[in-house]
């Protein structure tokens, strides 16, 4: 229905799909990453992250980078990204960009933790996946 906001089915539904458009090599290591949608960030992982405000993290990496896994890592639980929904939208509606752009640049940028990437790689990253 027209006026409603995206329902966190379509977020993950946009998550997915750009996990979906990650290039090679990064793709075959992507087949354990779970996608959680969450309204806010709980205040345990606000403050372990030193974050005030529940509106100032949109996107979060649960999990050993690829580059600390090690084979006494079995038994772990998978590497998730959490999209916090309602920060996300709060964005959407300041930036004016899609809420397809903004999902990317999100889970581009938590799946960038998977891979141990720096902030520039990320962006090179996100720049191929659009």
């Amino acid at each position: 229905m027209a006026g409603h906001a995206p329902d966190a089915a379509m977020f993950e539904r946009l998550a997915v799909a750009a996990l979906n458009r990650l290039p090679e090599p990064f793709a075959q290591h992507l087949a354990d990453i779970v996608i959680r949608v969450e309204e806010f960030a709980d205040r345990e992982t606000l403050d372990a992250l030193g974050m005030e405000s529940e509106w100032d993290l949109s996107g979060l990496y649960h999990g050993n980078p690829l580059t600390e896994q090690s084979v006494w890592h079995s038994g772990s639980m998978p590497p998730q990204v959490t999209l916090y929904r309602q920060p996300l939208l709060a964005e959407w509606c300041e930036t004016g960009v899609t809420l397809e752009a903004l999902v990317t640049h999100v889970v581009v940028h938590e799946i960038g933790h998977h891979f141990g990437l720096s902030d520039e790689d990320m962006h090179a990253l996100e720049d191929q996946v659009r």
